[in-house]
């Protein structure tokens, strides 16, 4: 096997020197067990790190087979899951958190949906199977030195996301990183990468053999992100959206341009569903569909439905929307309506004070009258503005004295 780097990788970083994750204890206590010219960091840590990101999780590829991986973390007194084995992959349970780690791999075949891969034996072989080459950094554990074997370091400082090797035959291999390119355009992406983007509105078409779990996680991730309006915009006239997502429109779209808008003025964070609810016409209907479609949970699903129920006349009243919606529900139909929600802030919806005993207490047989009547009082109760119990009890007694 060949554990060097090569001749030519430049040194390390300032950002990955002065970054505080590679000297965590546990990520030591597992480079140590594994042997540090057995491992390199690879994906979103160093590629977070070195933009300037927050780090979240830390990921290692490894020289070593799976099997050998659980061996000499056990006995180094590492627990470890086999959360991907079949494929790889192993999670060490560290002091500070969960790191997992991959043994380097090829494709032997693919059909854009899975892949069937065999264990490699090149640091290189493991980078060219991967999707873009900011994605394909790997740093030594010890040196931190950078491994690039695709320009992945000049993407970066270019800002720009680029397919290893032909867009067209990454995008075969697995179609989901067309809506990848997407999301991860949207996060680090200015420049734009014209093979990637002629690619990705070529083969839109093959999202269509995708799980639909596996789309909904994507799209969602990318209308999570703090401003994806361009690039959104940029996958419907490009015709992939159109693929996921038909019942959108231009109109949905401008739509979803004031909502980002509305949110980032009034404080509010991203909300994926509640983005996804500005890409669909105003319809419960069509939200259901949707949803269906799309496999949302059944909370996802309700927020979905209830967003497009909105009509202009929900700003009228927000205390009162809020009160038998909830408040959050309320905000996303404001913020759809491009309306201020700054009087929800921290505002809680009162309880009703009265109960139905009080008022078979005062005569009235229980049954539905009961009912009809506490309806009565707590409409008028709502629309005055939620007033004390001493009101409640003048509109109770104004109610009885119609019955």
């Amino acid at each position: 096997m060949s554990h060097a780097l090569p001749p030519n990788a430049p040194q390390a970083p300032a950002a990955l020197q002065q970054a505080q994750w590679p000297t965590k204890a546990g990520l030591r206590a597992l480079v140590a067990a594994l042997g540090e010219e057995n491992v390199r960091w690879v994906g979103g840590a160093v590629r977070d790190t070195l933009l300037g990101a927050q780090v979240h999780d830390v990921d290692c590829a490894t020289t070593h087979t799976p099997g050998t991986v659980i061996d000499r973390c056990r006995a180094a007194g590492i627990r470890t899951i086999p959360t991907g084995i079949d494929h790889g992959t192993v999670t060490a349970v560290l002091e500070d958190g969960t790191v997992e780690i991959t043994t380097l791999r090829h494709d032997v075949s693919t059909d854009g949906r899975r892949a069937t891969i065999a264990f490699a034996s090149q640091w290189r072989d493991d980078a060219a199977r991967r999707d873009f080459t900011i994605n394909a950094l790997y740093a030594h554990p010890a040196t931190l030195e950078i491994s690039d074997y695709f320009g992945g370091m000049d993407d970066l400082a270019a800002r720009r996301v680029r397919f290893i090797g032909d867009a067209r035959q990454r995008i075969a291999e697995d179609h989901l990183r067309i809506l990848r390119y997407y999301r991860f355009q949207a996060r680090f992406g200015a420049a734009l990468d014209q093979e990637a983007e002629d690619a990705c509105s070529e083969m839109a078409a093959t999202l269509k053999g995708l799980s639909r779990e596996r789309v909904a996680d994507e799209l969602l991730r990318l209308l999570s992100l703090p401003d994806p309006g361009a690039t959104v915009e940029r996958m419907f006239d490009r015709g992939v959206l159109p693929v996921i997502v038909p019942e959108c429109t231009r109109a949905q779209i401008g739509a979803l341009r004031a909502l980002i808008a509305a949110e980032a003025d009034q404080g509010h964070a991203p909300d994926p569903v509640r983005r996804l609810a500005a890409l669909l016409p105003p319809s419960p209907d069509i939200a259901e569909d949707v949803a269906a479609r799309l496999r949302l949970s059944k909370a996802q699903r309700a927020r979905l439905i209830n967003a497009a129920e909105r009509v202009p006349d929900d700003a009228l009243n927000p205390h009162k929307l809020a009160y038998h919606l909830s408040v959050p529900l309320a905000v996303d139909r404001l913020l759809l309506l491009n309306r201020e929600t700054a009087m929800l802030s921290d505002w809680t919806p009162p309880s009703f004070p009265l109960k139905g005993g009080t008022i078979v207490a005062r005569g009235i047989g229980a049954g539905p009258q009961v009912a009809r009547i506490m309806q009565s009082v707590e409409k008028r109760w709502v629309e005055e503005g939620f007033p004390n119990p001493a009101r409640v009890e003048q509109l109770l007694a104004e109610e009885l004295n119609q019955s």
